[in-house]
């Protein structure tokens, strides 16, 4: 099964190699028709401390690193 890539901006990079990553997408909605925007945030490890908030980056599924870690930092 391949791994999922997603991006979306930095929300919170306070923690010491972890980003807190916000990822929207546009959906529409079953009964009215209407589009819609879904938010969710995804903890992903950041090696380096390299990325701050504000920045738009990818993220790539991977093993688990901790209770919340799912994800990695794609370097760009």
């Amino acid at each position: 099964m391949p791994k999922r890539l997603l991006s979306g901006t930095v929300v919170s990079s306070n923690s010491n190699k972890t980003i807190v990553v916000k990822v929207t997408r546009r959906v529409k909605h079953k009964l009215y028709k209407k589009i819609i925007s879904r938010s969710k945030k995804y903890h992903a490890h950041d090696e380096n401390n390299k990325f701050k908030e504000g920045q738009i980056i990818q993220i790539i599924e991977c093993n688990p690193i901790s209770k919340k870690k799912r994800w990695k930092v794609i370097e760009k």
